[in-house]
């Protein structure tokens, strides 16, 4: 598993950012949302889905991370310079939290995309199926890893996945 801070101060590719973490305990959500403004960037970063091109990072572009300490997923809204959403990338997750004060996800792999258009990308499945291979994870995180998969799927279709913002 790969442990992601939502700070992402590893990620060498942003030079210049703002970033700023609210933690939120309210009825609907426990958690925390941060914001990453990339101001400025070594170079931009496309990716390719059902043979479309998007630029999902790149000069003044923002990502909102909602990360639900009671989920096993996590959420980055990407917007683009003019604030027009470009996905929503959700990472199943094995655990969210805190560790010396920084938000955390373990990320189980599996991912889901979901373009403005409506339409629904699943990502990963290949590197969960290398990790299961490799005993990076268990069998037991292997079926848990797609139980929630599929239950977040299930909730996308059926419009009551409402944590998308």
């Amino acid at each position: 598993m790969k442990k992601r801070f939502l700070h992402r101060n590893d990620w060498t590719r942003i030079i210049q950012r703002d970033y700023s973490i609210e933690q939120i305990n309210e009825k609907d959500f426990n958690g925390f949302i941060a914001l990453i403004k990339m101001n400025e960037v070594k170079e931009p970063l496309i990716t390719e889905y059902l043979i479309k091109k998007l630029c999902i990072v790149d000069n003044n572009y923002l990502w909102l991370q909602q990360l639900p300490l009671n989920e096993n997923f996590a959420i980055t809204s990407m917007f683009n310079e003019n604030g027009e959403i470009i996905q929503w990338y959700i990472d199943i997750t094995y655990e969210n939290g805190v560790e010396n004060g920084e938000p955390y996800m373990m990320d189980l792999f599996l991912d889901i995309v979901v373009l403005p258009t409506g339409e629904i990308i699943e990502k990963d499945k290949d590197e969960l199926e290398e990790a299961l291979h490799n005993n990076w994870i268990t069998k037991s995180q292997y079926d848990f890893a797609y139980r929630v998969f599929n239950q977040v799927l299930k909730q996308i279709h059926e419009g009551t996945f409402n944590t998308l913002i």
